[in-house]
This record gives structure tokens, sequence and C-alpha cells, in this order.
């Protein structure tokens, strides 16, 4: 069948899609090229003639007054036509987009309907541009088209002499069967800021607040949205939730001159940190929100109370349920709450502004957020921890899933809790449900509620079993410490997990004991003694009377004594000196029973002299002075030598010592605790060369007393304190070398009973303790 073609362009047919002849009521399937005729798809076509039109129907075969879809050709004496559907054609889809702009859309493929009758022709084409159509009408003839919709007409065209090649646009929207056109609005209720309307590409469109806005009622959205940061959970602006895995600060919202940040940090697990504080930055101005309700100006607490209080351009208020600081810039109002557990910031304003910071993405890229400048070094260094076999994942999600029951229900329409239950499994399935979690993300979710929603959630706290005041509000801790439940019951600043760390690893209470040279003392941990619920108040030593000391900034206790107080207990064994005390509860002798576990920490000192070490030189310096190191004891031996009984006059390199002259020689100690221990002089000889173990050996003291064959020996002060002397005339050794070496052992005794050697013609052994330790010192002259 020949046709005029009115593009000069091949014309594809689409595959499968043979041409289809009809001379009287035809059905024709184009499912192939399915028409979205004024907002109603179809996929069969019916066409038929009558004595005055070819008419072409979407709902069946054409009845007069039935009230059907379909397009009335006024075309008298048509006998025959033919069904074609062709693919995109460029050309077609330029003249449409050219006269008939209202179709934005692309085509996709058109149905051509060619007629002919009594020596006229017509050419009906019905053009797919997706949701919308174009009715394109060709004759040589003047005809005329009519578009009917439930038998009602919509839309006309005519063809005349001067306009062969016309378009109409066949789209438009429909619900319940009724037709409504390009911008039309089906439904709208002002008090939700809802509307059904009729988009620009002929599909219905429901407008309401975008996702960051809210709706002000009168058909007005504004943007207020909320982001929740819930232990280390971040639900953003969009519910989209993420956690931060690590130590560091993060900007959580940013935007022209204010920043609000948070820093998260672990309690008592290393692999899992919580928000820990949330700072504000305002015009160079620190604004710091932290546990327990306590509030910071760049480092100064500020005092606070439920009435609010502006400060810097920041109004700040307190109650029970914890710290709000809110902020208005432009017109934009940033509202920051923080209970010491969650921090939720409130964002109001006309449009939403510029944002960064994980409230507008949590998912965004942690390096790029971290804040250095709030962040400790190595807080990006994440730690793995034994999994708690004591967490039971399952309850703890049927306790998040608390959020979808009631009378959470009533505002999931509002809030959704998926993000919350989200941050709520994912932390009570690796955490113990301690420290008020239990309650957190269901606090977090309320309160949400609050700021989005209407719907009352009354009786929640009672369900859950929840306080309305904030978990350890006013409890204030230091910086290696968080609030936390103790096993005993009640709240205190237990130790976190990092600092705690290395002493747990010792299962030790504090630092190492500290040795000096009269006293001693021991370290304990405050949060430790917290976790096992010791109260370092009635912790005392040997004597009641000796209690530790707080310090108020590191919560450390400390305990000291020296040798002589505190019912310090000396004793000694062979080498070693030992002083020792004891670290235990004070309780009353009239307590029937006690709930306190027996504490008691024994810590010492030792006092240990080395084995023998000597000096020996030909006199060059006044002393010889040897530095006694004895595990965490150091103390210095010195021998001196003078040529005059008051111990002025030393004897150096230049003095001239005559034979038969008198010498003293001075033995002293440095750093001894004299209350304690006493220094002896067991025995001093000479040789002719440095060893001590050389011969010939000459003794002047044996046994602590004067060599009863030299009547030139003479001991004093010896064991009475932690010094003494003896003299002798010089003398050198016969026939040998002029060189004398003098050598001297000492003994450290405790002064539990006279360390004074027993001499002379009632000399008999010594009573004094034979746990003795041992030095030995030397000295030499050369001829």
């Amino acid at each position: 069948m020949l046709r005029p073609l009115l593009y000069l362009s091949a014309l594809g047919l689409l595959a499968g899609a043979a041409p289809v002849s009809f001379t009287g009521p035809t059905e024709v399937n184009i499912s192939s090229c399915p028409i979205t005729y004024y907002g109603q798809t179809y996929d069969r076509v019916y066409v038929n003639f009558t004595s005055d039109k070819t008419v072409i129907c979407f709902t069946g075969f054409y009845n007069p007054g039935s009230g059907g879809d379909c397009v009335l050709i006024n075309t008298p004496a048509m006998t025959s036509g033919e069904f074609e559907i062709f693919d995109r054609w460029d050309a077609l889809e330029a003249d449409v987009h050219k006269k008939v702009p209202a179709i934005k859309t692309t085509m996709k493929c058109y149905m051509d309907s060619y007629v002919q009758g009594n020596g006229n022709s017509i050419v009906m084409a019905l053009v797919n541009f997706g949701s919308q159509t174009a009715v394109r009408l060709f004759s040589a003839a003047s005809v005329d088209l009519q578009a009917q919709v439930n038998g009602a007409t919509v839309g006309t065209l005519a063809v005349n002499s001067t306009n062969s090649n016309v378009f109409l646009d066949a789209s438009g929207c429909r619900q319940s069967g009724v037709l409504y056109g390009y911008g039309a609005v089906l439904s709208s209720h002002p008090e939700t800021c809802t509307s059904v309307v009729c988009g620009q590409t002929a599909v219905l469109q429901t407008s309401t607040c975008g996702p960051l806005e809210r709706c002000l009622g009168n058909n007005i959205c504004g943007f207020d949205s909320v982001c929740t940061v819930t232990g280390p959970a971040v639900i953003d602006f969009h519910g989209q939730v993420n956690s931060v895995e690590d130590r560091c600060a993060y900007s959580l919202v940013s935007l022209t001159n204010l920043t609000v940040l948070a820093t998260f940090r672990e309690r008592r697990r290393k692999d899992v940190s919580f928000v820990d504080s949330v700072t504000l930055r305002l015009d160079g101005s620190d604004f710091l929100l932290g546990r327990g309700g306590r509030v910071l100006l760049n480092g100064s607490v500020l005092t606070l109370n439920s009435s609010a209080q502006l400060v810097h351009g920041v109004e700040l208020s307190k109650d029970q349920t914890g710290v709000t600081a809110k902020v208005s810039l432009s017109d934009i109002t940033t509202s920051v709450f923080f209970d010491g557990s969650t921090a939720q910031i409130h964002m109001e304003g006309p449009a939403a502004p510029p944002l960064q910071g994980l409230c507008r993405n949590s998912s965004s890229s942690l390096s790029g957020l971290r804040l250095s400048d709030y962040s400790s070094t190595s807080c990006e260094t994440q730690y793995n921890d034994t999994a708690d076999s004591s967490i039971n994942c399952t309850m703890a999600t049927e306790r998040c899933k608390l959020l979808k029951g009631a009378p959470f229900s009533t505002c999931n329409d509002d809030v959704d809790p998926e993000p919350y239950i989200t941050a709520c499994t994912d932390t009570l399935c690796t955490y113990p449900a301690v420290d008020g979690l239990n309650c957190q993300f269901l606090e977090a979710y309320a309160r949400a509620c609050s700021l989005y929603s209407n719907a009352s959630l009354e009786g929640w706290r009672s369900k859950a079993g929840c306080s309305p005041e904030a978990f350890c509000q006013d409890r204030t801790c230091i910086d290696h410490e968080f609030c936390g439940d103790k096993m005993v019951g009640g709240t205190g600043c237990l130790c976190r997990a990092l600092f705690a760390s290395k002493y747990r690893g010792t299962d030790s209470l504090g630092d190492p004991t500290v040795c000096r040279e009269n006293s001693a003392s021991l370290t304990l941990v405050g949060c430790l003694l917290e976790e096992k619920d010791v109260d370092y108040s009635v912790l005392h030593l040997n004597d009641q009377n000796c209690r530790g000391q707080v310090d108020q900034l590191t919560h450390m206790v400390t305990f000291s004594f020296n040798s002589s107080n505190c019912g310090t207990v000396v004793t000694a064994n062979n080498s070693q000196v030992t002083y020792k005390n004891t670290i235990r509860v004070a309780n009353s002798s009239s307590d029937i029973i006690t709930r306190q576990d027996q504490f008691y920490i024994d810590f010492s000192c030792v006092q240990t002299q080395p084995d023998i070490k000597f000096v020996s030189f030909r006199i060059k310096d006044s002393s010889v002075v040897q530095h006694l190191v004895s595990g965490p004891w150091n103390y210095t031996l010195t021998m001196k030598s003078y040529t005059d009984p008051g111990l002025t006059q030393a004897v150096d390199s230049n003095t001239k010592v005559m034979l038969n002259q008198k010498i003293w020689v001075e033995l002293e100690t440095d750093g001894l605790d004299g209350d304690a221990v006493a220094m002896v002089t067991d025995s001093c000889w000479a040789t002719d060369q440095p060893s001590s173990n050389g011969s010939p050996r000459y003794d002047l003291i044996i046994g602590g007393c004067a060599n009863a064959a030299d009547r030139t020996v003479q001991v004093e002060r010896n064991g009475a304190g932690t010094s003494n002397h003896f003299s002798f005339n010089m003398f050198q050794f016969s026939g040998g070398s002029t060189d004398i070496y003098l050598h001297c052992k000492l003994q450290l005794c405790v002064r539990k009973n006279s360390c004074t050697p027993t001499c002379g013609a009632r000399r008999r052994r010594s009573s004094r303790s034979t746990s003795e330790a041992e030095a030995f010192i030397s000295m030499g002259w050369t001829g």
C-alpha cells in the first residue's frame, strides 16, 4: 500500500511488529509500543469505520454514549487501512518538540494508522514519549479529529489546505478515572504541607517538605533537622547511621563561624568508643559540654541552672536531663543538647544552609573530618579486646526493638526507629548493658520524637525501667576516668580501659614502691580502688594515724613512711636490711560482721651492700669515696685520713707523713637512716700491695676492736652511728715495699640492740645483730 512520507528519513519497523491491514472492526496488539493516552497506558487499540468516521479506541470498539477513550477522525466513506509500529525517528521527535513544547520527554516509538477511501487518504500517528503522547494528523484534504476521554472531548485537531501536518498533546494525569492537566493539584493538605500534583511530564507527583525540612503549617516548609550522636553511633540529618571506632575528635556540623565537634573516648573496653564531650567553637571561643553536666568556656568551669544564661552569644541552660547550648546565626538556630551519653544537634531555619560534618553525612571519610587540635596523639589507633561472654545479643536486640512497640510506635511515622535500633544492637552486642546503656538509645529516640512529633510517649520510662535523670548527672571524673556502675551498686569514677591496662596486666592497684634514703612511698590508683569499692579514707599503715594522701588532680592515693614512724618494721637478713609496712583497712573491733574484703598491701624497701669493692691509690686526694648501689637504695661510703684528732687537717698528695706519726682515718656514710641502722668497722688491715688478700698483712682492727698487740691503735664511735674513726702510728713493712695499702671491712647493723662492739679485758662475743651487710674500702700511701 502506498502512502505519503512527510519526513525524508528511513522508517525503522519494530522487530516483530508486522503491519496490520483492516477493512472493518479490528483489534490490534500494540504492546511493542504501548501508548499512554491522557495518563492511562494501553497495549491494544480497537479500530472500526462508521458512516462518517474512522474511530480508534483504547477501551473497546466504539459505541456512542459508552464513554470510552477514543480518537475520532471525521472521514466519510473510508473503506480500508493499515497499522504499523515504528522505532524512534529523530525527525519526527524534533518536529513534535518544536510544535508541542509541553512534551519534555524523549520519544521511544510511534504507531502509524493509514486509512483511505473514495479517493482520500489520512495518516494519524500516536507517538510514544513515555508518560506523554503526541497525536499527529496528516491529510491533503480538510479533516478534523476529536480526542475523547470517558466519552468527553478533551482535544481537537483540524487539517486544512494551509496546514496539512498538525499535532495534539494527548498527555495528562488521571486519578480515580478523572483527567487532570499539567500543574493541576489533585489534593492538598496545608497542615502537613503535602499535595498531589500532575507534573510537567504528566506524572502524578506527591509534593511535601524536603528531607531536611519540616512543615510549619499553611503549606510552608522550613529547615528543621536533628542529628543524634549516641554511644559510638552518629545518626545524621538524613537518618543514616555510622559508627566511630577510634578515640578522636570529629566535626559534627560546620557552617560559617560555628563548628560543633564531638570527642570520643573508650570506657570499659578498648575496642568500643563513646561520645565523651561536645564542643561548640564560636568566634574563637570553645564551649565544652562534658559528662556530669559540666560546661567549660575556654577551660574555665561555668555555673549553670535551669534559667538560660547568655554567654558570649551562646544561650546555656542545665536541668536534670542534661545541658543545652543554643546559638542563632543569621536565619539558622542551632541547639546542642548533651546528657553525658547522647548529643543531639537540632537545626532550624527557613532553608538548609551549606553544611559540612558527620551530621551532614555520617558515611563521610573520617580522616577528612578528624580535628587534630582536639584529639590526643595516636587517637586513631584501634584495639581488639576479648569478646564478653556475658553478653546476650538476642536479649539486647529484643530490648532495642522496644522502639517499634507501644508507646514508641506512635512516633515511628515521624522518626524512623531503624537507625536507633541499629545503633542500639551494634553497641549492646559488643559492650555490656551497664552504665545506663539499657536506656540510652531509648532516651535518644524519645527526645528526637519530642522535637519532631506531637506523639505522646507517656509511660515509656516506667515500661522500660528508665529514670528521667541523666546517668551520673553532677558526677565529675578526671581525664583517665569515666562515671559508671560499680559491682556493689551505685556509681563511681572507674578507670578507662587504656589507662588501667598497665595495672591490670600485672594485677596491681598502683605503681611500684618508691624508695629513698630513709623513706618509702606507695601510690595507689583511685579509680582501681573505686572499682573494688575500697574507700581510700579508711586505709592506713601499721600505725592507724598514717593514712593516704589523695591528689585531687589525679585521684592517686600516696602512703609514705620512714624507718622511725608509722609502725615500720626493720629487719636484717645476711646482706639486706628491709624496711616494711602494710596498707590495711581500719575495721572496728566492735563490728560483729564485715562486708568488706580484707585489704592488705605489703610494701618494703631493701638496703643491700654489694660484694667486695675497693679503691686503692697512692695518696693524691684527701679521701676515697665509694658510691654503693643496692637495689632501689643508694648511699656513699667515704674514707678520709687526717693528721689531727679534730679531723680538720686532711692528708693529701702534698702531705708528708713521717714514720711513727699518728694518723686518724674517718669512715663516713651518706644516705643511711641513722635511726634504723649503724655502721660498724669490723676490721682494718694493711698490706704492701693493692690486693686486700695480699701478704704480708698487718691487722689494725679485729672484730670491731683495736688490735691489742698495737697500742697505737684507737677506735672511736664504732657502731654508734653512721660514721666512726680510728687512729694509728704510721709504719712501713720491713725489708719490702715502702707502699702501704689500708683495707677496711664494714658492716651495717640494725639498731634493735646495741651495735657497739665490746672490747678490752671484758671483751666477749658481740651481742649486736648478726644480720650485717658487708662493704670494703681501701686507700694507700706510697713511700
